[in-house]
């Protein structure tokens, strides 16, 4: 798979999910409300972003192969610019 490849599967997978989900920017803030409560400090949806990518990161030291973590870095990374606005 080429990268173009990879980041088109990433751009239906963050579709797909779009669509299963709703809006990821109210996905994430509503992770960032329960992780303040879980954590007792203030979480951005940023911040659960970059936990989730971290997430992948770790996955791939185990196996740098690994498809799906790719793609939902490739994802996150995207739902990144969007949380941020």
């Amino acid at each position: 798979m080429t990268a173009e490849m990879l980041l088109k599967h990433a751009a239906t997978v963050v579709a797909d999910r779009r669509e299963t989900y709703g809006d990821p920017r109210t996905g994430m803030d509503a992770v960032a409300k329960r992780w303040s409560l879980t954590l007792g400090a203030p979480i951005t949806p940023a911040q659960v972003v970059l936990c989730l990518i971290d997430l992948k990161l770790s996955r791939l030291a185990h196996d740098p192969t690994h498809l799906d973590s790719l793609v939902d870095i490739a994802g996150y990374a995207a739902l990144l610019r969007e949380v941020t606005r």
